[in-house]
């Protein structure tokens, strides 16, 4: 059976698809054959850092692309065990001889995914023109030269440091007692690790290994992240946390073992950056973020960027030096002072120091900052639609420009990315077709639920309408 190559076609931060549907080792050399070229191309003999999760053949295909990377002369050096995106791109940001990072991940995706991700040498994301010039020279065919690469324990000198920015001492002396849940990822005995240190009794689950993670999508959220919230409850544990696969993004799990949404706890975390840290900065945040977070930022006068969805805009904005939090719709947070890439780790470590520096609960603190800058209720609802009404939808998008939705009146309206509609008493809906599915995306948040829904049926009518 003649069976030709896959064409491979990057996301947002690089290559991920299903192992049964083209993720494989012919794969992973022809991206890194690309890679190779142009990295030695631009910098002879430097040094690439390649790192790996704890999915189906992830340590085999780091070795892959390592030995393709060496080819080219470069320096390539392996992880010596699973270890988070933060981690390995902390460590390739501290190497003046380095010039990025491949990391082998599929993120928060099942277990029937496998991923590739690049970073650049300050451990950040890579242009769109990079990864479009790198897509444009994979070949067809995988290459046959290989040659030596390195491993090097990259994990104990990022823990090393991440320790030392939260305050220990105050740490300790809470006597927190957590439970850590890295369903099954990269942050296994990483993150438990750093609460050790820091003085927390520590219980830590799902940490073993499990390729096909003993059913549990590897994503720090409702419903997987049930069984850290039961875990919390019966070992009356004060907080719980969770990382995804690679440990870029976390979940933090209250007392009374229930979930902090992002949109608590990004303006929380804030919160404690500024007032109990004494860090001054711009927010950027995306525009499918909470109202909180915005209102956040007024409280304690920070100014605030909005950008389109996309952590690479983050980072864009970032690079300017002078902000204090980047936050992302799913939880994501980068703090730039330490990386410029998001690190779920020190997003834990961060609710544990305010927990120990306030001698409050989470719960208490949540509703404390609630009542500050009000309370409000989200959520998203996807409208699928086949490909050709979802590109009909989108091609008519820029003209929408409703009188009223749900009876009321929009104040502001946005087509920065999709149409984004406010309303007079902080209440917004947007819409967003995928960039990569046959969906449109409405976002909606209101004080009251009611109101919130009627404003998310409306828009999608509008959707389907346009559609």
């Amino acid at each position: 059976m003649d069976r030709r190559p896959n064409i491979i076609r990057f996301g947002a931060d690089g290559w991920q698809a299903r192992l049964d549907d083209g993720f494989d080792e012919v794969g992973v050399r022809r991206v890194a054959d690309a890679l190779g070229l142009l990295w030695a191309e631009a910098h002879p003999g430097a040094t690439v850092l390649v790192g790996y999760d704890t999915r189906h053949n992830s340590a085999e295909y780091a070795c892959v692309a390592a030995s393709v990377l060496a080819s080219f002369g470069l320096k390539s050096v392996v992880s010596d065990r699973p270890c988070p995106t933060p981690c390995v791109s902390w460590c390739c940001s501290k190497r003046d001889d380095a010039v990025g990072v491949v990391m082998l991940t599929a993120s928060e995706r099942s277990c029937e995914y496998g991923g590739l991700i690049v970073r650049g040498a300050d451990g950040g994301p890579v242009s769109r023109e990079f990864l479009d010039t790198v897509e444009q020279h994979i070949s067809l065919e995988p290459p046959a030269d290989s040659g030596d690469y390195q491993t090097e324990n990259f994990v104990d000198p990022y823990l090393d440091d991440l320790v030392t920015l939260v305050d220990g001492p105050a740490i300790a002396a809470a006597g927190l007692s957590v439970v850590v849940d890295p369903m099954y990822g990269a942050g296994a005995g990483v993150l438990s690790a750093a609460l050790d240190r820091l003085g927390c009794k520590v219980t830590e689950i799902h940490a073993g290994p499990c390729e096909d993670f003993c059913g549990l999508h590897p994503e720090p959220c409702d419903p997987w992240a049930d069984e850290c919230e039961e875990a919390v409850s019966a070992t009356g544990a004060d907080m719980g946390f969770l990382l995804d696969c690679d440990g870029d993004r976390a979940g933090v799990v209250d007392e009374n073992g229930d979930i902090l949404l992002p949109h608590e706890l990004s303006p929380l975390i804030l919160g404690h950056l500024v007032e109990n840290r004494g860090e001054f900065g711009r927010v950027v945040v995306t525009l499918t973020c909470s109202a909180r977070i915005a209102r956040q930022a007024e409280r304690l006068g920070c100014p605030l960027t909005s950008v389109p969805v996309g952590f690479s805009r983050i980072y864009r904005e970032m690079r300017e030096g002078d902000v204090v939090l980047g936050c992302e719709e799913y939880g994501g947070l980068s703090f730039p002072s330490h990386l410029p890439e998001r690190d779920g780790l020190l997003s834990c470590l961060l609710a544990a120091e305010l927990a120990a520096s306030s001698g409050l609960p989470l719960r208490r603190l949540v509703r404390g900052m609630g009542d500050r800058i009000g309370h409000m209720r989200y959520t998203r609802r996807d409208v699928r639609l086949d490909p050709a009404a979802t590109q009909a939808f989108r091609n008519v998008l820029p003209g929408l420009n409703p009188g009223s939705v749900a009876g009321r009146r929009p104040v502001e309206v946005s087509h920065a990315d999709g149409l984004r509609l406010q309303f007079d008493d902080g209440s917004w809906v947007l819409m967003r077709p995928s960039r990569s599915d046959p969906v449109v995306r409405v976002y909606s948040e209101a004080p009251t639920e009611g109101e919130r829904d009627r404003l998310l049926d409306a828009s999608c009518g509008m959707v389907r309408a346009g559609a």
